[in-house]
């Protein structure tokens, strides 16, 4: 049986590799045994990364929330308890955002509360 030498199919596949983590530092853009790990870690890293960004974004949203609630004199959590009995729709990435560039609509929200809780 005749011999097949893969070279062309091993060079695309190393290359794209290389091409790949470019811009990783040291031997883990240069090297492709260690690159193809470092490559494989990136990519499972970023797949669980994308759930724990949302799961930080919503901490950092109530931190922001509860912030302002505690300008305006009310918890956090009465403040959330006061917003759905009083029908508001707004979510928490609203309400943050609400508290860092509008602060009056805020206070709105913040009497809607008190008075539901009220």
């Amino acid at each position: 049986m005749a011999r097949v030498k893969g070279g062309t199919t091993t060079r695309r596949r190393h290359k794209a590799v290389l091409k790949a983590t470019k811009g990783y530092r040291s031997s883990l853009s240069r090297r492709y045994r260690v690159a193809r790990e470092s490559l494989t870690h990136a990519l499972s890293y970023s797949t669980s990364h994308r759930k724990l960004k949302k799961r930080t974004n919503r901490s950092l949203q109530i931190i922001r929330i509860n912030a302002a609630a505690k300008i305006n004199d009310i918890s956090y959590s009465n403040l959330i308890h006061g917003i759905s009995l009083a029908g508001v729709g707004l979510d928490r990435k609203t309400l943050s955002d609400l508290a860092i560039n509008d602060p009056d609509a805020f206070k709105e929200i913040v009497t809607l509360a008190k008075d539901s809780l009220n």
